[in-house]
């Protein structure tokens, strides 16, 4: 079952990488107190993530924390060490916090997995945006197909900031 808006995010651990090499967030080391916008992608380093998705959330940066967000969070069902290449391939570094869910432990818990086999990418996560407040879903956007990204564009989450 998908999570709603209303629900609380369940508890769930992410990896990053950090100056001592990786480590463990939770849930609520991410989101506990914090308005954050957090966007779900197929996969670190795949076109429409990396030529699509990813830079309209580094364009619209300070438009979105403006609003009031306080971390901007993308999540992939990748290893620590690949979203750590991602984040400096893109240039992010300071202003997307990479979430590492190798194992598709957060993205199954909340009902955002997509089974990719077909492709050759095993299990992966929907392409969606969300606006949690303290842990809580105050908007979610899931976009219909992998390749879309309409809904879940850093645009479309600015203009929901903006209500």
């Amino acid at each position: 079952m998908t999570i709603g808006i209303g629900d609380s995010l369940p508890n769930a651990s992410f990896r990053v990488h950090s100056d001592k090499g990786p480590a463990y967030l939770s849930t609520d080391d991410v989101f506990k107190g914090k308005k954050v916008v957090l966007f779900g992608v197929p996969g670190a380093f795949t076109p429409g993530c990396t030529m699509n998705h990813l830079p309209g959330y580094l364009d619209l940066n300070a438009e979105i924390r403006a609003k009031g967000v306080d971390t901007i969070a993308v999540v992939a069902v990748n290893d620590v060490y690949v979203m750590n290449a991602w984040e400096k391939a893109t240039q992010a570094a300071d202003k997307i916090l990479f979430l590492a869910d190798g194992n598709a432990d957060f993205t199954k818990a909340v009902g955002l997995e997509a089974d990719m086999t077909p492709g050759g990418m095993g299990t992966r996560s929907k392409r969606y945006s969300m606006i949690v407040e303290d842990g809580v879903v105050r908007a979610l956007e899931v976009e219909d197909s992998p390749g879309q990204i309409e809904a879940s564009s850093a645009g479309h989450m600015l203009e929901l900031l903006q209500r």
